[in-house]
């Protein structure tokens, strides 16, 4: 008997720590912010905190102005708390957040982490589990709206303050040029990429959604942004659905996917208080696969 026993106690074992891992679904806002660092459960940037945005959703906020590079430390405690040991995350950004996360995964998703125990203190920082370590963190996938990753032309114009950090950090040469965007640790970024630009589309290239221009929205690599848009439009390259290049061959960044292209232009960038523009397609998609 003593045999079973054993088997037994290590199939209990093995149940026991199946059941304490749990998946969450981090959402790094963009530029403005405005909610509370630290407070995970602080939607105000996106809108009521009731909605359907992923299972066990946690709001990752920042300050929205300073630099990506001072605000960092702040994603990498939530990823800490939350995508260590036997959890998982699901990671949904809005514009400047994904800038943020592609710095912070190409420059930190390689380091040695601290496994947390998903208990955060009012800083935001979780304890630690075991004591034990491992390299980077555990994420399924990243789904970016209105991506920041290749910068604004806005930033480049002046468009907004152009004393604030996070502004010049947002210059499209400066984005481009700030970490490795090839450099993902093998994670996919699902791209949401809208249309319905207003007043400022005159400042930005091929389609936008009032802010960020296709080329950023949609991954497409180099070191300048270039002019991409809808294949009903005749004047600019077409920006392609998928992982392959943009026509005229121009490549996007590696482990990059166009999900969504606002063909019917119907989307801009404002979330509006109530999950709004292209946050709103990204959010559905989210709650359906975000599990």
């Amino acid at each position: 008997m003593k045999p079973l026993r054993l088997l037994l106690m290590l199939c209990l074992l093995l149940v026991s720590g199946l059941a304490s891992a749990t998946n969450y679904t981090l959402w790094i806002h963009g530029r403005t912010g405005g909610a509370t660092i630290g407070n995970y459960a602080d939607f105000s940037y996106w809108g009521p905190a009731s909605m359907d945005a992923g299972v066990n959703k946690k709001a990752v906020n920042w300050d929205g102005r300073s630099s990506i590079a001072s605000q960092s430390g702040t994603i990498r405690n939530a990823l800490d708390c939350f995508c260590t040991g036997t959890n998982w995350c699901y990671i949904a950004t809005h514009s400047a957040g994904d800038l943020l996360i592609g710095y912070t995964l190409a420059n930190y998703g390689g380091s040695a982490r601290v496994k947390k125990n998903a208990q955060p203190n009012a800083s935001g920082v979780c304890g630690n589990a075991d004591g034990s370590s491992q390299t980077g963190w555990n994420i399924k996938w990243i789904a970016s709206a209105a991506g920041s990753g290749g910068g604004s032309e806005l930033a480049d114009v002046g468009a907004w303050t152009t004393s604030e950090p996070l502004v010049q950090d947002l210059r499209v040469r400066t984005a481009r040029a700030m970490y490795n965007h090839n450099e993902t640790r093998g994670i996919w970024f699902w791209m949401y990429a809208g249309a319905d630009g207003g007043l400022t589309s005159a400042f930005l290239p091929g389609q936008d959604d009032g802010v960020q221009a296709y080329h950023s929205a949609g991954a497409v690599a180099g070191s300048s942004g270039g002019s991409y848009c809808n294949p009903q439009d005749w004047f600019c390259d077409v920006l392609t659905l998928g992982a392959g290049p943009a026509e005229g061959g121009h490549a996007k960044w590696a482990n990059h996917w166009v999900a969504f292209r606002d063909d019917g232009e119907d989307y801009n960038h404002y979330t509006d208080g109530h999950w709004g523009g292209i946050v709103a397609v990204m959010r559905a998609a989210v709650a359906v696969n975000a599990r």
